[in-house]
């Protein structure tokens, strides 16, 4: 009835039963390969964000470098000098001020403020300004701090251009949904614009009596990656024993079927042996 058997051992192990458990240690291996992809992503992950811990670390606190330091001639900004401060001297151009919506501050979704600084060069570099909350009556801002005007002096943290969003969303005119610097300059139509990089705002000279609220020193929080690729291991080791457990169980069950006898006759078979002892007792005495 259970299709070709083999012996194993001194007991007949059926051949749909070798067959069942093939399958189960088929999909353990299956389950153990996507498990380690997912370690090894999350492994890499872990290691990308601990490689950016360490960049900030070493360049967010940096002395300031003349631009040209850490600038090509064709606007791209290098990896490793992220981050890192630069003083600027230019005016700002007030008339071309955009905004960056949905940007998490403040427990909100805030906006950034982004004002064109062209340097005594000619060249445009975008700054961050920083942020500012939303309107009490509407979603715009009730207030922007304006730029100083004139010839100002601006340290600032550079950065990369952000990418387009990938969900294809846009933004009101003058708004921007991410700082895409290319983007940006083609909306403010500044030919000498560096589109690679942009600056977040460390101080202005003179100093406004009023500016955005500064944006926030990034997070050093390594995150979960690593405990998540620890996980995903454990995981995979648990699907095979899972199917140990399995296979182990229905042995037991075919065995103690072989017998005679259910899987749960044992509590009962003692019951029945201490009914057997009691009538011995009663006829002893």
């Amino acid at each position: 009835r259970d299709g070709r058997t083999v012996r194993s051992g001194g007991r007949v192990v059926s051949g749909n039963r070798i067959a069942r458990w093939a399958g189960y240690v088929a999909f353990a291996i299956v389950f153990a390969v996507a498990c380690g992809f997912l370690s090894n992503w999350q492994f890499s992950r872990s290691a990308d964000r601990n490689a950016e811990l360490a960049l900030i670390a070493a360049n967010y606190d940096a002395d300031a470098a003349p631009l040209d330091e850490l600038v090509t001639a064709d606007g791209a900004l290098s990896p490793e000098d992220e981050w890192r401060q630069v003083e600027l001297v230019g005016t700002y151009l007030h008339a071309d001020q955009l905004l960056v919506r949905n940007r998490p501050h403040g427990g909100t979704s805030a906006f950034e403020v982004l004002v064109p600084f062209r340097l005594e060069d000619g060249r445009v570099v975008i700054v961050d300004r920083g942020w500012v909350a939303p309107g009490k009556e509407q979603p715009e801002p009730d207030v922007i701090p304006a730029a100083p005007e004139g010839t100002t002096t601006v340290v600032v943290r550079l950065r990369e251009t952000e990418p387009l969003p990938s969900s294809g969303r846009s933004a009101p005119d003058g708004q921007v949904p991410t700082i895409h610097v290319p983007t940006i300059a083609e909306t403010i139509e500044e030919p000498t614009t560096l589109t690679g990089l942009y600056g977040l705002m460390v101080s202005e000279q003179p100093a406004p009596a009023d500016r955005p609220q500064a944006l926030d020193r990034p997070s050093d929080d390594p995150g979960s990656h690593l405990s998540y690729a620890i996980q995903w291991i454990l995981f995979a080791v648990m699907g095979f024993g899972f199917v140990w457990y399995m296979i182990r169980t229905e042995r037991r069950h075919r065995r103690e079927e072989a017998e005679g006898r259910a899987p749960s006759e044992p509590k009962r078979r003692r019951d029945r042996d201490m009914q057997e002892e009691d009538e011995l007792l009663d006829s002893v005495r």
